[in-house]
């Protein structure tokens, strides 16, 4: 009976062992919209991104496009969130479909982290090399350090070609040229394989002895050293030895023929340029504002006063990448993606022209099916509700001015 309970739970922990193994090597294609998991104060209140440019919809592998636009780093950044002084720009793929050829802040190259101020704008362009065919979602993001990537607006992108065909060569300091695609694949092939024999073989070797409840049974009764032979301990010994010869060997080797080598670059970039701004004309100051569940719609009570020489009229809100738009004032020509654009989302009661020194006191919504679509109404069970967004508004030669507002946020269930 005792011999048959060991091979029943030997056999459990290999298979066991061969599940997790498989599960490694299980790799399902990735979709799109996981911006959507994220919470919806960290998508209104830390970076807001707008004057998004995918400069194709298309691409060949091996081709490149870019990412540009601007974000502004919002003042009222949560007080949950790491403030950025530790950023990466980068790009939300699903996978390694695009190799980031480089990315730029207020056109200095980045290709480290950098620190960004509370309160300033920046523009900022990230330019990517298409490697596997597909169709595939690609998002502006920021990583910040001790606050996650913080995901930007994404759109579809089509990559056409064979995958057989990418290469991404590169010419060393030394001058030699490699292709970084394959470069080393056989020495990363054999050292991953070898390296999990020996774990493989670390683990069979235990696995011949008793497992979970009689080594439990054999502890709890105080015969624990029993467990551990002689021969078990020289076995032990003969790997932790092997172990550091090879890799004490090997490094040798290694340093012997590649001796000119330079350590991955960690440091912080400070001084990073952001837009000068001037001051905007237009003052906004919110009296209430309340999210209506039933009708998926957000309506602000705004005091707006135009100090400018212009009639300025209320053209956007946008907020967490989602663009409310009134049609009358202001028509998307950018190719924002379709399901973060509401075209006519944008109602204002009184959207005449504010005159010049005019203060009006109006009622702004912002409705679609985008607030449940990505999850922003999440933001009225938050212990801090608040909410958070950029006004834009326009005069009559089309000059925009950019407001930000950041009140409390109210439900409404009926």
């Amino acid at each position: 009976m005792k011999l048959i309970k060991d091979k029943v739970a030997k056999l459990s922990f290999v298979a066991l062992l061969v599940t997790m193994t498989a599960a490694m090597f299980y790799t399902p294609t990735a979709s799109a919209h996981g911006e959507k998991s994220q919470a919806a104060f960290m998508r209104m209140r830390t970076i807001h991104w707008f004057d998004l440019n995918w400069s194709k919809e298309e691409v060949a592998v091996n081709d490149t496009m870019s990412i540009s636009g601007k974000f502004h780093v919002f003042e009222g950044w949560p007080e949950t969130v790491d403030k950025p002084e530790v950023s990466f720009l980068n790009v939300g793929i699903p996978g390694p479909v695009f190799i980031r050829a480089g990315s730029w802040i207020g056109g200095q190259l980045v290709p480290r982290s950098v620190s960004l101020e509370l309160g300033e704008t920046y523009d900022f362009k990230v330019l990517l090399r298409a490697r596997r065919p597909g169709e595939w979602h690609v998002h502006s993001m920021m990583n910040v350090q001790g606050g996650g990537p913080i995901i930007g607006p994404g759109k579809w992108v089509t990559i056409t070609g064979s995958m057989s065909q990418f290469t991404n060569p590169l010419t060393t300091l030394t001058g030699d040229v490699i292709d970084l695609e394959n470069y080393a694949l056989d020495s990363i092939l054999f050292w991953s394989g070898l390296w999990y024999a020996v774990g493989v073989a670390w683990l069979l070797y235990w696995v011949r002895r008793p497992l979970f409840i009689p080594r439990y049974l054999a502890v709890t009764s105080g015969k624990a050293a029993s467990l551990i032979s002689s021969g078990d301990k020289k076995v032990g010994l003969i790997f932790v030895v092997g172990t550091i010869l090879c890799l004490g060997i090997t490094m040798g080797t290694t340093n012997d023929k590649y001796p000119v080598t330079t350590p991955l670059q960690a440091g912080l970039m400070r001084g990073i340029k952001w837009i000068e701004i001037p001051a905007a004309t237009v003052e906004v100051k919110v009296e209430d504002a309340s999210y209506r569940v039933p009708g998926r719609a957000m309506q602000m009570s705004l005091v707006v006063t135009n100090n400018g020489d212009s009639p300025v009229r209320l053209g956007e809100f946008n907020t967490a990448s989602v663009r409310f738009l009134d049609a009358d004032v202001l028509e998307d020509e950018s190719g924002y993606p379709d399901d973060l654009l509401a075209e006519e989302g944008l109602t204002v009661s009184d959207n005449s022209p504010l005159a010049p020194g005019e203060t009006r006191s109006i009622e702004v919504t912002a409705s679609d099916a985008a607030w449940e679509v990505y999850r922003l109404a999440d933001l009225i069970y938050d212990p801090d509700s608040r909410f958070a967004g950029l006004l834009f508004f326009f005069d009559e030669d089309g000059n925009r001015q950019m407001v930000k507002v950041d009140a409390p946020l109210i439900p409404v269930f009926i």
